[in-house]
């Protein structure tokens, strides 16, 4: 049918107020997930389809991404040719309204296309904000945007010496939370990349406070559910002093989730879906 087409979408949000990223169950009451205003939005377009979208890359209550990605598909009444890329971007952004939500493009792509099976990396970044006795100390603009700490300092050199214990292909048993897809999943995953680096408030040329911030960084296909911030919260707690450079590594090799440290998992809030990377459409 000439006026049926598949969309890949691209859109950030701010996690605090959302559910997670997908679609809550109806019976459940209370926050919505980020799913459910896109799909709002997707059908005051007024498809002859009911749509539904099927999202890459799944986040937490309280997480955050700078871009994330779903696939769906639309089909217009009346025999009208489908959406273009920009108008689909602006009308969906007009009907999120004021959500913090926002779609930043939109791709054309073929029936079979999956925006989960198709991606080839995602990259997280996890910010972290030192020498903050009180959350409210915070400026707005990182208001539930970071993991703020009462530390001074890290050692940086023992993060990053741990960090790299991480890198490769590993059963992450240890590194990922009790859900109900865990005998469905395999632990085995590899790890492209991490980075300990130095990262900056968002309003870092108009605070009046200097604050130390670093990020973490973290690039695979796909990752185990709270690994990365189970990964972080292993990896700040060799900063701290609280696990060595050997015990993360024992934590590791130990592949069992009961072997990760109770109280060090890094809280929702500091985590940003960086990306999601096709090789087809060169995103």
């Amino acid at each position: 049918m000439h006026n049926w087409a598949r969309y890949l979408i691209f859109f950030q949000y701010i996690g605090t107020k959302y559910r997670g990223v997908v679609k809550v169950p109806l019976e459940q009451q209370g926050k919505k997930g980020v799913q459910d205003h896109l799909e709002e939005a997707i059908q005051r377009l007024r498809p002859n389809n009911l749509v539904s979208l099927s999202v890459s890359s799944r986040t937490d209550t309280g997480v955050h991404a700078l871009s994330n990605s779903a696939h769906f598909d639309l089909q217009r009444k009346n025999d009208k040719p489908p959406f273009t890329e920009d108008v689909l971007v602006q009308a969906l952004n007009f009907h999120l309204k004021e959500e913090q939500i926002r779609v930043t493009h939109a791709h054309r792509v073929p029936d079979d296309f999956h925006a989960r099976f198709r991606a080839q990396s995602r990259t997280y970044v996890y910010r972290i904000a030192l020498g903050v006795p009180h959350h409210t100390l915070l400026p707005l603009t990182d208001w539930n945007l970071c993991w703020s700490l009462r530390d001074t300092e890290l050692d940086i050199e023992a993060m990053r010496e741990a960090a790299a214990l991480l890198i490769g292909t590993h059963d992450f048993s240890s590194f990922r939370a009790v859900n109900s897809d865990l005998p469905f999943k395999n632990p085995v995953k590899t790890l492209d990349a991490v980075a300990v680096q130095p990262g900056s408030s968002f309003a870092h040329s108009h605070f009046h406070r200097q604050l130390q911030f670093w990020e973490l960084a973290f690039r695979s296909r796909s990752f185990l559910y709270k690994q990365v911030r189970r990964m972080t919260g292993a990896l700040v707690a060799a900063g701290q002093g609280l696990l060595s450079v050997s015990q993360v590594k024992q934590i590791l090799d130990a592949r069992d989730t009961l072997a990760y440290p109770q109280g060090v998992v890094a809280p929702a809030q500091g985590l940003f879906l960086k990306s999601v990377d096709y090789k087809e459409s060169g995103e």
